[in-house]
């Protein structure tokens, strides 16, 4: 008797790695069809001219001093989100709670700044501020960690479950600094004093900037020169690989995710004492999820994930224009935003993958 199994017509083949100038022509071939694209749905959903829609994104984005400042105040944000989260990435803990531990070091500034305001001087204020927010990020990290290393929860879900928390905390404590009473939000903390007021350099932008170009560097020594960073990609290829070389795997995961949250907790930081000195619980405006994005996207290369959070940042910003100089509601532009990221994680398969076509046969077995 013979049973008839036929063959699929298409396989799919995880490729050896690719020479970076052949995956750059692909990641460039995706942004191209991703804007002819995005230049259809323009002309047949509002009949602008797509080339002028374009122009707008670039002047929502760099068309003035003030607007490339800021455009490059957002990428400094992301770009330490992101480095904060790529440590743990690396080690394959999924922790896809950067919100949370950015608020929750946002919180702990404006803690500092509202309560020690008259007890301490701005210096020193701004030294526990420091202290502080990096050591409440660390702890938002340390938790979920602390419950993998101990229980093996799911790190994916504690995390998230932590962004909630430190939500909630923000809260709270919004109303119970709100000023004036009943307004249900804190205001500008110190706004005659000045008391936590990170200082400028320069102008308010250019800190960020300074900051998230140390932490760049810091963050790229750190994982590819440094023990612990060996330690990191060892547990990530292979726990057993790594506690049969004697490393401490537990010890190694708690560490990385309280380097993360520490990390994420400076950024909660630059948002209220350099920024908007003010703390909300939408401060962190989505970027640690964006974040998640940015890491993956620049394949945990902290150098790259420069490049990808100034082009993620470039996008939001000009696409917030559209809605402004067109009369469109911001859905549209956020469309257009998802059409050219679509197509740029699209883009990765091929990178990684490729297709092999198969001829049609039938392979005949005895049974």
């Amino acid at each position: 008797m013979k049973n008839k199994n036929k063959e699929p017509l298409f396989h799919i083949v995880k490729r050896a790695t690719m020479p970076w100038k052949q995956a750059l022509l692909i990641r460039l071939a995706a942004i191209v069809a991703a804007l002819l694209v995005c230049a259809v749905v323009t002309t047949v959903l509002t009949g602008d001219n797509p080339i002028q829609v374009y122009a707008t994104i670039v002047k929502g984005a760099f068309g003035t001093p003030r607007r490339t400042w800021i455009t490059l105040q957002n990428t400094s944000i992301l770009l330490i989100i992101s480095l904060a989260l790529t440590p743990a990435f690396r080690m394959k803990f999924w922790n896809i709670g950067g919100e949370g531990q950015v608020l929750i070091g946002g919180l702990a500034a404006a803690a500092c700044m509202i309560l020690l305001a008259e007890k301490l001087p701005n210096g020193l204020v701004i030294v526990v501020m420091i202290l502080t927010s990096l050591m409440a990020g660390a702890l938002w990290g340390f938790i979920p960690a602390a419950l993998k290393a101990k229980w093996n929860t799911n790190e994916t879900l504690s995390t998230l479950m932590m962004n909630y928390i430190a939500t909630q905390l923000v809260a709270y404590f919004t109303i119970v600094w709100e000023v004036p009473k009943g307004s249900g939000k804190i205001g500008i903390i110190n706004q005659s004093t000045h008391i936590g007021w990170l200082p400028e350099l320069g102008n308010e932008f250019v800190l960020y900037i300074v900051v998230a170009l140390l932490v760049t560097a810091g963050m790229y020594v750190y994982l590819n020169y440094s023990k612990h960073g060996y330690e990191i990609a060892v547990v990530g290829e292979s726990e057993n690989t790594a506690r049969y070389v004697g490393m401490k795997v537990k010890k190694v995961i708690i560490r990385t995710m309280i380097v993360s949250g520490a990390v994420c907790g400076l950024a909660g930081l630059l948002l209220v004492g350099g920024d908007s000195h003010t703390v909300t619980t939408t401060i962190a405006g989505g970027q640690g999820f964006t974040a998640v994005m940015v890491s993956w996207l620049a394949k945990f290369n902290p150098i790259t994930m420069v490049l990808v959070s100034l082009f993620i940042s470039f996008l939001s910003r000009g696409a917030g224009e559209i809605s402004t100089t067109f009369g469109l509601n911001h859905s549209f532009s956020d469309i257009l935003t998802g059409i050219i990221l679509f197509f740029i994680i699209g883009c990765e398969f091929f990178i990684s993958y490729k297709i092999s076509i198969t001829k049609k046969k039938e392979v005949s077995e005895n049974v």
